[in-house]
């Protein structure tokens, strides 16, 4: 590819943006109002919302947000009285998160940056980090789970959703299996000309070993997780699980 993929991908995230994407629309006022009131729920897949206990007390900790730009959950983690960073390489998305703070009178720190690339944050920074479904855009995990678990802090959450390879192996229908595992437009140019065709932007396909198995290949340990499904289309009426959530632990040296 002549042009980064990382790049394809902002440049199609921001047409779906203008498209009037679910995932780009800021909440509004009196969700966020709603949210001090400690009236909240947020989600890393499709359709099911995070366990509050996944979450704790937000009161006075340090969440990232990572590549979770668009107004939606950086807001609801102030309201709750975190300290909140957003990480995401679509400036439409960072964009999102400034209009939300600037309307509601609070401070939140905004960073474009690469999640394929080293984390341009200290070691032990954050007592949670916050990654609904966005690793499909990234190639190569081992880097990313290997940065968040240096900035996460001792005690620190990873809270993260991702789709099993089901959703990469089907064809548009979901009635068949058509598509090669790994799915790589790197490798398979016929993948490539589908995700061209269907605007899909630069996906990938990652089995459990690199999900499950690199997180805990980072040292972190996996204390809960559920299954959910696409939201719509035949698996989901079949509710075939399609994507899990993962609640992950960076305990202190000697726990």
């Amino acid at each position: 590819m002549s042009e980064k993929y990382q790049d394809i991908n902002v440049r199609t995230i921001t047409r779906w943006i203008d498209e009037g994407w679910e995932w780009g629309k800021p909440i509004e006022h009196d969700a966020y109002e709603r949210a001090k009131a400690g009236e909240w729920d947020v989600r890393l897949t499709p359709t099911k919302v995070v366990p509050h206990s996944w979450f704790g007390d937000l009161r006075g900790k340090s969440v990232l947000g990572l590549a979770s730009g668009g107004g939606q959950q950086g807001p609801v983690f102030v309201a709750a009285g975190a300290q909140v960073t957003i990480l995401d390489y679509t400036p439409a998305q960072l964009e999102a998160e400034r209009l939300v703070a600037e309307r509601e009178g609070y401070d939140i720190d905004l960073v474009r940056a690469d999640m394929t690339l080293p984390l341009p944050f200290e070691d032990n920074s954050f007592d949670l980090v916050f990654n609904p479904v966005s690793i499909c855009y990234v190639r190569e995990l081992d880097t990313l789970w290997t940065e968040i678990a240096r900035v996460l802090k001792p005690g620190g959450a990873l809270l993260t959703g991702f789709d099993t390879v089901i959703n990469f192996i089907v064809d548009e229908a979901e009635e068949h299996i058509v598509w090669p595992h790994p799915f790589d437009p790197f490798e398979q140019p016929k993948a490539r000309a589908f995700l061209e065709a269907e605007d899909c932007g630069m996906q990938f396909g990652h089995d459990l070993t690199q999900t499950l198995g690199g997180i805990l290949r980072a040292g972190l340990t996996v204390v809960d997780m559920y299954e959910d499904t696409n939201g719509e289309g035949r698996l989901h009426e079949m509710n075939i699980p399609t994507y899990l959530a993962l609640y992950a632990k960076k305990w202190p040296k000697g726990a």
